[in-house]
């Protein structure tokens, strides 16, 4: 019997796969069976799958048409189910010139017409940091899904407040971490996910840029650590799969020493990191402003039965070998759009994926909250020199309510009824994909039917 119903979903599993190769048009994903020689059936399934097709396409508004603008709005048209409607940008004649080039039937200088826009079910928004807050809280009450590029907020309090004006609302946040689609990265995951390399010992990680950036860029820019370190540490996390305890940061400046001048962490342009993980996980992190041999990123995870590490991306796999050097033939990508431009449309089509399948966002709002806490905690560290817990960035903040939220450090007087809480997501209220389950590809889905 047991021999007989296994054979029984042998055929039918081959007869299931068959049928996924007859497709009649890719696009549509249509199934088709065939009952002849030059003869093709169409199945009710191939109806079913083309109403649920047109009644998910989601239409979609881009905010800004910078660089990182048009790298998301080149994978959106590129995505299934999803089309772009509508761009802005203050200079509107970039936003014009994106519209044409991706064929969008609408452009505009104001980013409130993309939020406002009738037609548009969800939002990327891709412009100046110190815009995202107010921002997804438009979006937010004008009911939009939203993608944004981090940081979600330049302030601790804006960052809880615009997260949970997403939940409240019912939408879906998604946020910009784009290295933990990067494929090399993804790697290493996967083999920590498995035990490949046994149980996790230590994480490393390290970020050299291939030139400084303008004294004006880092200015204002927020410091090393919340800047830059911001990605790796946010790794680290990713890597570790829990939240960290507590972190011992220091900096110091060795490239552009006109950077002196600025206040705290913004004055470093070399910074180390050490994160401590419960059961004794360490992760340890090097960020350097300056790579004279390109941008330099990459990961090491050492367990108790072996290590997995990646190396740098080049832009061919070339060698040269001759009696005074041998290597690769060029340098590693010196540009971080050249080296995560893949990792940039892979997390675009991931959130469009989401939107389509209404499946849980990959990278969560609470996911960017806890790597800006990361950064936070870094800078005082830096700053008075001592180990910092975590928890004490998250008791930094006072909320009123969800979406009005102050920072109570160093007060005397705290707000009545005041009551701190240790953890990040305990700011928050729950979002739309609490309890969802993450949706499988399709060769996923049919291994579940016939297991």
């Amino acid at each position: 019997h047991t021999h007989r119903k296994n054979l029984s979903k042998m055929k039918l599993s081959i007869f299931f796969v068959t049928t996924i190769f007859a497709f009649q048009d890719e696009s549509a994903c249509a199934f088709t069976t065939t009952f002849g020689v030059g003869h093709r059936a169409t199945t009710s399934l191939t109806m079913n799958v083309e109403k649920i097709e047109k009644s998910k396409e989601i239409r979609v508004g881009v905010i800004g048409a910078g660089r990182i603008g048009l790298v998301h709005l080149e994978a959106i048209t590129k995505a299934p189910g999803v089309t772009p409607v509508i761009i802005s940008n203050p200079t509107v004649s970039k936003a014009e010139k994106a519209a044409k080039q991706f064929n969008l039937p609408r452009f505009t200088a104001d980013a409130m017409d993309v939020i406002k826009d009738p037609d548009v079910d969800a939002v990327w928004i891709c412009s100046p940091s110190q815009y995202h807050a107010d921002q997804i809280k438009a979006a937010a009450a004008e009911g939009k899904d939203i993608f944004c590029e981090k940081p979600i907020a330049t302030s601790l309090p804006e960052t809880v407040e615009a997260i949970n004006a997403c939940n409240e609302a019912g939408v879906k946040l998604m946020i910009g971490l784009q290295r933990r689609f990067d494929e090399n990265f993804k790697r290493v995951k996967g083999a920590v996910d498995r035990r490949e390399v046994g149980k996790p010992i230590i994480i490393k990680l390290c970020s050299r840029d291939p030139a400084p950036p303008p004294f004006q860029y880092v200015k204002g820019g927020g410091g090393i650590f919340t800047d830059m370190a911001v990605h790796d540490l946010d790794m680290t996390r990713f890597l570790a799969g829990t939240d960290p305890i507590d972190i011992l940061a220091i900096g110091a400046c060795h490239i552009d020493k006109s950077i002196l001048e600025l206040e705290g962490s913004e004055k470093f342009d070399t910074a180390t990191c050490l994160v401590r993980y419960p059961d004794g996980l360490q992760a340890m992190v090097d960020v350097c402003r300056q790579s004279s041999y390109g941008y330099d990123q990459r990961a090491e995870v050492l367990g108790t039965m072996g290590m997995i590490q990646t190396d740098n991306v080049y832009p061919n796999t070339a060698k040269i070998y001759k009696n005074d050097f041998t290597g690769n033939a060029d340098m590693p990508y010196d540009f971080f759009l050249s080296r995560y431009n893949e990792a940039y449309v892979t997390e675009t089509i991931a959130f469009c994926e989401s939107l389509v399948n209404d499946s849980p966002v990959p990278c969560t709002g609470e996911d960017g909250l806890v790597a800006l806490i990361m950064a936070i905690a870094a800078d005082k560290s830096a700053e008075e020199n001592r180990w910092v817990s975590f928890r004490e960035v998250v008791e930094s903040v006072y909320c009123e309510n969800p979406t009005e939220c102050q920072l109570i450090a160093n007060s005397d007087i705290f707000p009545e009824g005041f009551k701190p809480t240790s953890k990040a997501k305990d700011l928050l209220v729950h979002n739309i994909d609490d309890g969802k389950k993450k949706s499988g590809g399709l060769l996923e889905k049919m291994s579940n039917m016939f297991n």
